[in-house]
């Protein structure tokens, strides 16, 4: 009887797994004798908003780089699948076209390069996908009229306001339409007004594309919006 109902938790485990657009498992990472990431597994689904939460220090940040195929674990043993996808049984060229094609970012500071307009930087992920220059910037103005800043296009980020520049950069991030968006303190650097603007807008986007969001914050109104919250202590997920 036992036998059978561990047999039966598995299967239902596996299920789940194939729902999953994000499965992690068994994830350790360690800088020098210090355990950033202790035996972290979570199952995200698709078009779900999960939010992570924590003091400075719980390894939000680590977990999210290495979700987002920036960074690996240091044990062998862990698990990384999205959307159906081993990431570890991929070549370093590999990895690199399936970051560019399936995942966005959104980082606290913008990341816009001073040098470029909000429509060149938001084509950046598209030329590097080889998408033609026509189809690129056709994309990024629809993006830029459905986030209400095609006015601005031909402005350079110093000519933005930071809610302006923080828009720009999660057009950036959908250019080649991600099923997954990592977002790195989104609002930790904008006025509260922006903030709230800003997380309305994910909402927004994830019922008009379907994209998997997951939001490392320490903006508390911003992950009790959240399909789902994670809280994580000392390198591991303890809710």
């Amino acid at each position: 009887m036992l036998f059978r109902f561990l047999d039966r938790i598995d299967k239902i485990s596996s299920i789940f797994e194939l729902l999953a657009m994000i499965h992690a498992k068994h994830i350790h990472k360690y800088y020098d004798d210090l355990h950033v990431l202790n035996d972290v597994s979570l199952n995200i689904k698709k078009s779900e908003i999960v939010s992570i939460v924590g003091a400075s220090g719980a390894g939000k940040t680590t977990l999210l780089q290495i979700l987002g195929t920036l960074d690996f674990p240091s044990q062998k043993n862990g698990k990384l699948i999205i959307n159906e996808v081993d990431i570890y049984n991929l070549s370093k060229k590999e990895l690199a076209k399936f970051r560019n094609n399936h995942i966005g970012f959104i980082f606290q500071f913008h990341q816009l390069l001073p040098e470029f307009t909000a429509l060149e930087n938001i084509c950046i992920p598209a030329y590097i996908n080889k998408t033609s220059k026509a189809e690129a910037e056709k994309r990024a103005l629809e993006l830029l009229d459905f986030l209400g800043l095609k006015d601005r296009k031909n402005h350079k980020p110093s000519e933005l306001s930071g809610g302006e520049q923080q828009r720009v950069a999660v057009a950036r991030s959908l250019i080649n339409n991600p099923e997954v968006i990592l977002a790195d303190e989104p609002s930790g650097n904008l006025d509260s007004e922006s903030a709230e603007n800003l997380h309305q807008l994910f909402f927004r986007l994830r019922e008009e594309f379907g994209q998997t969001f997951i939001i490392v914050t320490h903006n508390k109104e911003l992950a009790d919006m959240a399909d789902r919250k994670l809280t994580m202590v000392d390198g591991a997920i303890v809710d």
